[in-house]
């Protein structure tokens, strides 16, 4: 008779187990890798990583913030004397101990309201769009949070460049590093586009017919962008994401953990090199898909994040 002793598992093992079972079973391959080539026709993910840059992690990490005031220190003893070795210098920003999340949505079809061959990338791509929709909210929120406000009127007599080039020179005295991306929200475009057609002089005529790009150009920015992204906020009614506001931010594409932009989106890739895993989950009468991923959003710095809050009187 077999005498061995067998353990019960521990909680977390059984779900470590469960999960593991689960993911053999149900994994699709085929449409997680066309997630990879999958491009979203609103750009919600390029609009992400204008506001919130990747950062590819594990799923723990760790980083830097950096002290801000060290990055414009100025010595006059960088001297070396015959003999002796240069001065040294340390840096001391936290460090700071993270972890991305894992995010997902499951949508339940019914086998009586599915028609073609692609049905479900179809609804794949539905649940990508919501969790990145999801996920740009988390970025502009995360903006918002760190931004400094001030407000402003943009009528007959406002001045909405001359308002968001004063934000930005207050911004780079108070970080030391101009911000170099501008966000608008679509109604807050609207408002300097109203102001101006307002006025009835020349350079008012020329403010008007700056598109976006050229706009940057005139501001010593890198880009500037607008944000008509609505979400359903209620039952019968859709509000946009940012509304009547303008941020101005620094940020960096390709950065790594550490450099100073304001906000990053750590991410943990998943098989594929991908960012997003599908599963499948057949019954009878319907199936459940899944599109899950790791992601957190942090404000690694708020030094030199402006909102503009801005109405039409």
């Amino acid at each position: 008779m077999n005498t061995e002793k067998i353990e019960t598992p521990r909680t977390g093992e059984i779900t470590a187990a469960n999960e593991s079972r689960f993911n053999a079973a149900h994994y699709s391959e085929p449409l997680t890798a066309f997630t990879v080539g999958w491009k979203d026709p609103e750009s919600l993910d390029e609009l992400l990583d204008f506001v919130a840059p990747r950062v590819q992690v594990g799923r723990r990490f760790e980083f830097k913030r950096a002290t801000n005031a060290e990055a414009f220190f100025s010595e006059a003893d960088d001297v070396r004397a015959v003999g002796s070795a240069f001065k040294r210098v340390e840096y001391t920003g936290d460090t700071v101990n993270a972890k991305t999340l894992n995010k997902g949505l499951t949508m339940r079809i019914d086998h009586d309201e599915v028609y073609g061959d692609d049905w479900q990338e179809r609804y794949v791509q539905i649940l990508l769009q919501r969790l990145l929709r999801n996920e740009l909210r988390r970025a502009i929120s995360a903006l918002d949070t760190a931004a400094t406000s001030t407000s402003h009127t943009w009528d007959e007599s406002g001045t909405p460049d001359a308002d968001i080039r004063a934000a930005l020179i207050d911004a780079a005295d108070e970080s030391g590093v101009r911000p170099n991306r501008l966000l608008f929200g679509e109604s807050a475009w609207d408002m300097r586009a109203a102001a101006y057609e307002s006025q009835d002089n020349a350079g008012a005529f020329r403010s008007l017919a700056l598109d976006p790009q050229s706009l940057a150009r005139k501001l010593f920015v890198d880009g500037v962008r607008i944000a008509g992204v609505r979400y359903q906020s209620s039952g019968s009614e859709k509000s946009g994401l940012l509304g009547n506001a303008v941020y101005a931010f620094f940020e960096q594409n390709a950065v790594t953990k550490d450099e100073p932009s304001n906000l990053k989106r750590f991410v943990t890739p998943v098989d594929g090199g991908g960012h997003f895993r599908v599963y499948v989950e057949e019954s009878a009468k319907f199936t459940d898909l899944t599109v899950e991923h790791y992601s957190t959003v942090i404000a690694s710095s708020a030094l030199g994040v402006r909102k503009l809050a801005v109405s039409a009187s």
